[in-house]
């Protein structure tokens, strides 16, 4: 892999601007252990709220968030009872809900920004950074912009939730609505072209193709997983698999770090049933915020995928009905879930309930035990998606005990091993090559590059490189003068 270049001249620009707006970065060891923080920057932390658009903030890119303190704890996580799963392996979620703007992208986007600044790939000061997204990774980079002091330029499609749209333009960005929902992310690429050759002032950060972004789930995701297991298991636990949806192909890198310190566990690529791109090359429409589909996004480490399954985005919306609603809490504790459980449940975004669906769905395929733990994301909140439930409403009516009853049965009990395959060596390679129609064909990449990455060496480099990130930044922050 190529030596890092450092553009000098606009280092220096970059640093003039951080002095100027008083900011030091955070290096991604801190992130991943902010025990490494110094106390001046925990003392600036206290009075400042998680969201709040103040560059100290960028010291709570973190699972670690402690927000009774406004320091730090251990991981945020939540395990979801057998009561629920229905399951004898344990389910455990890391929560995102707890990062400044409510979701982990905030952390995918600092990934891909950062390194660019502090190699002057990208001037802060006369550059837009435009992040094209289906949501949370746009809010993500447009936070993170605004707390180093560049402008955002955010693409998403017109049909996502309106509190994204809303958010985005009370924080100062510049937003670009491209034609339909969740799965239209090729009229996302395309508007990125037409930027790309009409406005020479933006930089694109395409999560999509951005190595930054598996790169910092690979460091800080994949170390808060393994933190948690280590904390929860017992003498006999096993951990037997994560799953993640696939996206924009970040969080599941996450699974590449475990796999490392667990050889024999399962990771398990999620996906929307009404898209099943991976599981039988499939396309469509569907209501799974967060999550990407009908390509392979450049950035995924395909070669490591053991499993695939294909969530119903109807199976998503019941539950989200049933976890928070009020007639769905009740009859939840009528099957005795604790009360303290019900009260979390809503720590789950739409994929959030996709990936717990899936941890299911994994565990029954392989039957496993009560020493197992599957691990998941549970990425955003239902905090984010306010609007969706007063739209299921507005659709369907009021939630009753009734459909309660039958989506607790039919929804989690009742979820089965169908639209679950394992991947063999061919499989694998077959979807590899499914990357070459989107970034080959459209992107401007060559079959050279594809087939590099199928070499497992160029991963491991790839994620290596975050200790010479971490120098840059460092040196940086000298230059900052903090």
């Amino acid at each position: 892999m190529a030596k890092l270049k450092v553009n000098a001249a606009i280092v220096k620009k970059n640093a003039a601007l951080c002095r100027k707006r008083g900011i030091t970065i955070p290096t991604f060891a801190q992130m991943k252990n902010p025990a490494l923080i110094p106390d001046t920057v925990r003392k600036a932390l206290k009075p400042a709220a998680l969201s709040d658009i103040n560059p100290v903030n960028l010291f709570r890119i973190t699972w670690k968030n402690d927000i009774k303190t406004g320091l730090y704890g251990g991981v945020n996580f939540f395990e979801i009872p057998r009561e629920i799963t229905g399951i004898k392996a344990r389910v455990i979620g890391i929560v995102g809900k707890y990062f400044p703007t409510g979701a982990h992208k905030v952390g995918a986007a600092f990934g891909c920004l950062v390194p660019r600044m502090v190699t002057g790939e990208f001037d802060a000061v006369s550059q837009k950074a435009v992040w094209p997204s289906t949501g949370n990774y746009c809010r993500g980079g447009a936070f993170d912009s605004a707390l180093l002091g560049t402008t955002a330029v955010a693409i998403l499609p017109e049909g996502m939730s309106k509190e994204r749209f809303a958010w985005l333009k009370s924080i100062g960005a510049e937003v670009i609505a491209t034609p339909g929902t969740e799965s239209n992310v090729k009229e996302i690429y395309d508007k990125c072209w037409e930027i790309k050759k009409t406005r020479k002032d933006c930089v694109i950060f395409n999560q999509f193709e951005e190595f930054g972004n598996p790169t910092w789930h690979y460091h800080v995701t994949g170390s808060a997983l393994e933190e948690v297991f280590n904390a929860v298991k017992g003498p006999k636990s096993r951990l037997a698999a994560f799953t993640s949806a696939t996206g924009s192909a970040g969080t599941i890198a996450a699974g590449d770090y475990l796999k490392k310190k667990f050889p024999g566990m399962t990771i398990t690529a999620s996906e929307a049933l009404q898209c099943p791109t991976i599981l039988q090359n499939g396309f469509g429409e569907h209501r799974i915020e967060g999550i990407g589909d009908k390509h392979i996004p450049w950035v995924h480490n395909v070669r490591n995928t053991d499993t695939v399954t294909a969530i119903d985005d109807e199976a998503c919306m019941r539950i989200v009905r049933l976890f928070n609603e009020p007639e769905g809490r009740k009859a939840l504790a009528g099957y005795g879930v604790k009360k303290e459980v019900i009260e979390k449940l809503g720590l789950l975004g739409i994929s959030g309930v996709s990936n717990m669906l899936s941890a299911i769905k994994t565990a029954k395929f392989y039957e496993f035990g009560s020493d197992d733990v599957v691990l998941t994301v549970f990425t955003d909140s239902m905090d984010l998606y306010g609007s969706r439930l007063k739209e299921l409403e507005e659709q369907l009516g009021a939630y009753t005990r009734e459909n309660a009853l039958i989506d607790f049965e039919r929804r989690l009990l009742g979820a089965a091993t169908d639209h679950t395959k394992e991947l063999t060596y061919a499989d694998r390679k077959a979807v590899h090559n499914l990357k070459y129609f989107t970034w080959v064909e459209q992107q401007g990449r060559t079959s050279e590059d594809l087939r590099r990455l199928w070499d497992p060496s160029f991963w491991d480099e790839t994620f290596e490189r975050v200790s010479e990130y971490d120098r840059l930044i460092g040196e940086f922050n000298k230059e900052v003068g903090r």
